[in-house]
């Protein structure tokens, strides 16, 4: 019987899978795990669950010892792991791909409208007792009927919220770096143009991309400049791709009109100035934060380290 260790803590479902074949270590405490604990608690583990407020990294996998044999991450980015410092120890990298797609094209979508349609600061007026009536002009937002929805990102997620903004009456275009299925194009009309052209004629501009060393800052003061006055940004993929300081900058000089944030570049910490900002709707990473998506997640993390401890192919391995 093997050890896992489970990082954090995930739906009972995943640990009961786990306990049927192996002794499970997993961690409960409400906060998340400090790195002193989780250094202590991975020594001798021969398989880890890993949440993404974890670093796994060259100290993590050599204090784990030899017989790690799988590092399998509750999420599907993966930018909290060294996957080239577990390719040199021999340990398999999985995440969970796929599962969360629904839930976190659900949650672009809402930020969407909740950015065009400035929900957030309506319910802010209710909430702080403002004196509001109806009237004309009162919190005018923008319609979604005939606008251009620019993803940057074209993978799975992208691609429902493609079908999400069709559903809206939108056009998209869309930034990747392959194209995609020329039936699924069809289906969205959706159209594969450069960076560049896509900030220029977007509307909406959706973040969908993985983050890495590429897409560090991919949108920053120059970016938010090639935008339309009148278009929003919105950011379900992974805080740092947006560079926060130019973006807070850009709503108050009303470079763009408006953002909708689920993801921050210091998480939890948000950028002091756009907390003080009207035009833009936050939440705390809310994207695949369903009961549904996040059992799907643990479970098949839980399938990922199973299958390698069994000496199987994993489902989702990385790279």
């Amino acid at each position: 019987m093997s050890r896992v260790v489970v990082t954090g803590r995930v739906p009972d479902a995943a640990i009961e899978k786990l306990r049927v074949e192996h002794e499970v270590d997993a961690w409960q405490g409400p906060e998340s795990i400090s790195r002193d604990e989780l250094l202590r608690r991975v020594a001798g583990a021969d398989a880890i669950l890993t949440l993404l407020t974890e670093r796994v990294d060259g100290e993590l996998l050599d204090t784990a010892g030899p017989q790690l044999k799988v590092v399998a991450n509750v999420a599907v980015g993966y930018d909290n792991i060294d996957v080239a410092a577990c390719r040199e120890r021999g340990v398999v990298a999985t995440n969970t791909p796929g599962v969360l797609t629904e839930a976190t094209a659900d949650i672009a979508f809402a930020l969407i409208l909740m950015a065009t349609r400035r929900l957030g600061e309506g319910e802010r007026i209710i909430r702080d007792r403002q004196p509001w009536k109806w009237g004309m002009f009162f919190l005018l937002g923008t319609g979604l009927q005939g606008k251009t929805l620019g993803i940057v990102g074209m993978g799975g997620i992208g691609q429902a919220t493609a079908r999400r903004a069709k559903a809206f009456g939108m056009d998209v275009v869309y930034q990747s770096r392959s194209e995609i299925d020329p039936d699924v194009a069809a289906e969205l009309g959706a159209r594969r143009v450069a960076l560049d052209e896509l900030l220029a004629v977007s509307d909406v501009v959706s973040l969908h991309c993985p983050y890495g060393p590429a897409t560090h800052h991919l949108i920053g003061a120059e970016q938010l400049s090639a935008m339309k006055s009148s278009a929003y940004l919105v950011n379900t993929a992974r805080g740092p791709i947006v560079d926060e300081a130019a973006l807070a900058t850009a709503l108050r000089d009303g470079t763009i009109a408006g953002a909708g944030l689920d993801v921050f570049e210091r998480e939890p910490e948000v950028h002091p100035e756009l907390l003080e900002l009207g035009n833009v709707a936050l939440v705390p990473h809310l994207g695949s934060a369903t009961i549904e998506t996040r059992t799907a997640m643990a479970t098949l993390a839980a399938d990922n380290a199973l299958a390698v401890l069994r000496g199987e192919l994993p489902p989702t391995p990385i790279g």
